[in-house]
C-alpha cells in the first residue's frame, strides 16, 4: 500500500518513537512546526536527554535532504532515516547515525560530486539539494538501536 508523502512521514515518526519507548526509553513526538527535532528521547529518570530527527521513504533506501544538514553538528542528536516497505506485513528498516557523522559525510560526499564531471564530462552545478544514501556510509558511522541507547546512556 502506497502512503501519502505525509503519512508516511508521520509513520517515521511513530515507529522511531516505538522503538525507543519499547526499549525502555521516553519518546515525546514533537509538534509538527518544530524545525529540526521530531522527537525527544529521555531516559525514564530524566537525567539523559537527545533529540532525533526522523526522516522517512517508503520503498526505496535514499532520502532527499537539503544542505542545512551539512551545519547540523549536535553532539545529542541524531538522524533516524526509515525506509517503510510497501508489503504492510514487513517491518520497516532503520538507518541511524549521528548528527555529526552525517554533517560530515554529506558535506565531504558533496564536494566531491561536484567535482567529479557530470554526463559527457559537464561540469556540474551546485545545488541545494543532498543525499542520504546508507551505501556511502562506513559501517562504524551507522548505529543499532543498542548503540543509540549506549550513546544516549552516556549523556
Amino acid at each position: 500500500m502506497k502512503l501519502s508523502k505525509q503519512l508516511c512521514g508521520v509513520a517515521g515518526e511513530y515507529y522511531v518513537a516505538a522503538e525507543l519507548s519499547r526499549r525502555g526509553y521516553l519518546a515525546a513526538i514533537t509538534l509538527r512546526n518544530s524545525e529540526g527535532v521530531d522527537i525527544l528521547v529521555s531516559n525514564p529518570e530524566g537525567n539523559k536527554l537527545v533529540s532525533i530527527q526522523a526522516k522517512t521513504t517508503q520503498n526505496k533506501r535514499k532520502w532527499i535532504l537539503n544542505q542545512k544538514v551539512e551545519n547540523e553538528k549536535s553532539e545529542n542528536k541524531y538522524f533516524v532515516f526509515v525506509n517503510i516497505p510497501e508489503n504492510i506485513n514487513s517491518q520497516p528498516e532503520y538507518f541511524i547515525v549521528s548528527s555529526r557523522n552525517l554533517a560530515k559525510n554529506i558535506f565531504d560526499g558533496h564536494r566531491g560530486w561536484l567535482a567529479n564531471p557530470g554526463k559527457n564530462g559537464k561540469i556540474r552545478n551546485d545545488s541545494s539539494v543532498r543525499q542520504f544514501d546508507p551505501k556511502y556510509f562506513n559501517e562504524n558511522e551507522l548505529l543499532s538501536w543498542d548503540n543509540l541507547i549506549e550513546l544516549i546512556n552516556k549523556q
